[in-house]
């Protein structure tokens, strides 16, 4: 109750329910910006459109206006909203990477690699790696791309610089510990001798 008469009284009149009502339905969130303004969200869909993305859009809006007009976030959550009201999936035209469900973002703890048991830091490899003076000790790395389902194996050799690479029809650690089986069975010896993911 405190909070109400502190929220929706007025200086002179005090507390006043039509007004206190009128005050609640200023407040109100009337849904997104982009909901609300055709030109605005016109503007934004065609630029989406041509391939921009959102945090572009959100830059260039901005630029123009002398000011911030929306933010790139308001943007990829009016494109999610239309995708689950309406599942109308040609809505994913309009993002980056094409995705109807928003993906992972980050959370406060650090990244899912500090969470592997037993791992070991890059920094803390013997020191003829470390110096790139012995061959035989490699970098891997998943490189995936925006389109779903493309990815590339990428291992390259510390001392001489040599760039292998496969494409992976799964990124399943299964599908990963094979061809990297069948790029090293082929080396020899000494010049396969660890592997250290990035």
């Amino acid at each position: 109750i405190s909070r109400e008469l502190n929220r929706n009284s007025g200086v002179q009149v005090g507390y006043k329910p039509s007004y206190a009502q009128q005050q609640m339905r200023a407040r109100r969130w009337t849904g997104s910006r982009l909901e609300r303004e055709a030109g605005l969200r016109r503007a934004v869909l065609e630029r989406l459109g041509r391939g921009w993305s959102p945090e572009q859009v959100a830059g260039r809006l901005a630029r123009e206006h002398g000011r911030k007009v929306i933010s790139y976030e308001s943007i990829y959550r009016f494109i999610y909203a239309q995708l689950t009201r309406t599942s109308d999936f040609s809505w994913r035209r309009y993002l980056p990477r094409g995705k109807s469900k928003r993906g992972r973002r980050g959370k406060r703890g650090g990244s899912p690699a500090s969470f592997i048991e037993g791992r070991v830091s890059l920094d803390l490899r013997p020191v003829e790696v470390a110096d790139r003076k012995t061959p035989g000790h490699w970098e891997a790395d998943l490189m995936m791309f925006s389109k779903y389902g493309q990815q590339i194996l990428a291992v390259h050799e510390r001392t001489s610089r040599l760039l292998l690479g496969v494409p992976l029809a799964s990124k399943l650690a299964s599908g990963v510990a094979h061809h990297l089986v069948r790029l090293f069975e082929v080396l020899p010896q000494p010049i396969s001798q660890t592997v250290t993911f990035d």
